[in-house]
């Protein structure tokens, strides 16, 4: 008989006869197996990997954005965790003639060459960019079925800048400075156009809430046709708290908001330091975003209009903004 059957003891007769049992092995299964080890001592857990991170010494640690022993490992399409794709012939084409950073061109097997591609691949063999090829169902599931043309760019994490760094940008341009600041925009597709428009009328940075808002990602590169490296992000915990420490600089705070107190035309502060604070589309501002503002302002409309799109909307207030800003300049 197989197993332990032939051992003393293995074999358990009942009722309806001899059967081999198990040799203590479901016994032994039973038996615990000690304590739980810490998260820190698991490899399969990402605090193994912020453990593993803070204990090389990197300059970033484990916390950073695409560093760490969790993100070391690339997936099977050749990005790595926290990366993103632009996909498309334009997009792509306007991406690499902005600088914006790169890891790798991937290109689909067979394409079909026209002007853009050959200047997309002179210009990711100008930045040594590493160029991959892929088939069509693979570029598909690697973009997210995006409308890739034939070719997608991998972008890393984006960095956002501090705020302080938006004040020195505008410092560094004998400006006064003009930001700004988004309280509830989820549309990727409305943060690539607030960007566009921020590039078009001066402003020097724009400003993000950590929490219930769009990031930088593939999308809003799309949108912002280049503008996304010319136009630097800053991102903040606490909305609320970074406006109050920008008026403590001397930065008036601009609710852009139906019903407000002035409307665009006529935004004496328009020449001060302020930041710009849109609201979401349907909601507006938020009542902490109302009450901290120094003034609310509103865009005179048709009565037949209730409300824009959040970027339309910004979009106007910049360019009036900087109507009043090139008015002071000639006089």
């Amino acid at each position: 008989m197989a197993g332990n059957s032939s051992r003393r003891g293995a074999v358990r007769r009942t009722k309806k006869g001899a059967t081999v049992g198990s040799g203590g092995v479901r016994r032994r299964a039973l038996e615990g197996k000690g304590p739980t080890p810490k998260a820190t001592d698991r490899p399969g857990h990402k605090a193994f990997a912020g453990k593993a991170g803070s204990e090389g010494g990197g300059a970033k640690g484990a916390g950073a954005r695409g560093t760490g022993a969790g993100r070391a490992k690339g997936r099977r399409d050749g990005s790595r965790p926290g990366s993103d794709q632009v996909a498309g012939r334009n997009s792509v084409l306007e991406a690499l003639q902005e600088d914006v950073p790169a890891t790798q061109l991937t290109v689909m097997q067979r394409l079909d060459m026209d002007e853009r591609v050959r200047e997309i691949l002179r210009l990711a063999g100008a930045r040594s960019l590493p160029i991959a090829e892929a088939s069509r169902t693979d570029l598909d599931r690697f973009t997210d079925h995006a409308v890739h043309q034939g070719v997608a760019l991998t972008i890393p994490a984006y960095e956002y800048a501090d705020v302080d760094e938006l004040l020195d940008i505008a410092r560094d341009a004998f400006e006064p400075p003009l930001l700004v600041a988004l309280d509830g925009i989820t549309d990727p597709r409305n943060l690539g156009a607030i960007l566009r428009s921020a590039g078009a009328f001066g402003a020097h940075g724009v400003i993000l809430p950590e929490r219930r808002s769009a990031g930088m990602t593939a999308s809003v590169y799309k949108v912002a046709a280049g503008a996304a490296s010319r136009v630097r992000v800053a991102q903040v915990t606490n909305l609320n708290r970074a406006l109050a420490s920008l008026k403590q600089q001397g930065v008036f705070v601009l609710g852009l908001d139906a019903g407000g107190d002035v409307t665009t035309r006529d935004l004496e502060l328009g020449t001060e330091p302020a930041v710009l604070v849109v609201g979401a589309e349907g909601k507006g501002l938020s009542r902490l975003a109302r009450e901290t503002s120094d003034q609310v302002v509103s865009i005179p409309m048709g009565e037949a209009t209730e409300s824009l799109n959040a970027s339309v909307a910004t979009a106007i207030a910049l360019y009036e903004i900087a109507g009043v800003r090139q008015a002071k300049g000639r006089a």
